[in-house]
């Protein structure tokens, strides 16, 4: 049973999980959009609205930015970091979530897995 379990194991290990997940984010920061499979889109989703409000939070409150940088230098690399703070922070200000989109797209021709290009909105 899954009780409790949220989220995609995208098989593979915890912590090749994390490290897959920590890439994916900071590709998508930097690139401002990836493809890759439909079920990673989905998931790094979830991590990206966590991520930018954090970066909202850190641009707004000048008390809290070290610790909040400090938080988001954890799930995603400095230079990220840095663009994440100083351009998404003015970029989305009037949202509060729904950061991202994912565009479905044709199956990969190799192994038939479902793709997705994920983009900042």
């Amino acid at each position: 049973m899954k009780h409790r379990h949220a989220g995609r194991v995208l098989s593979r290990g915890r912590n090749q999980r994390r490290a897959l997940i920590k890439t994916l984010l900071g590709s998508l920061i930097l690139h401002e959009h990836i493809k890759t499979t439909e079920a990673k889109a989905k998931e790094v989703k979830n991590f990206i609205d966590q991520i930018v409000n954090k970066a909202k939070v850190a641009r707004t409150d000048v008390v809290r930015r070290v610790a909040m940088i400090r938080e988001l230098r954890k799930d995603i690399p400095m230079v990220a970091v840095e663009k994440l703070v100083s351009d998404f922070g003015t970029r989305f200000d009037t949202r509060t979530s729904g950061y991202t989109r994912i565009v479905k797209l044709d199956v990969r021709k190799s192994d038939s897995a479902r793709m997705a290009i994920i983009e900042f909105v």
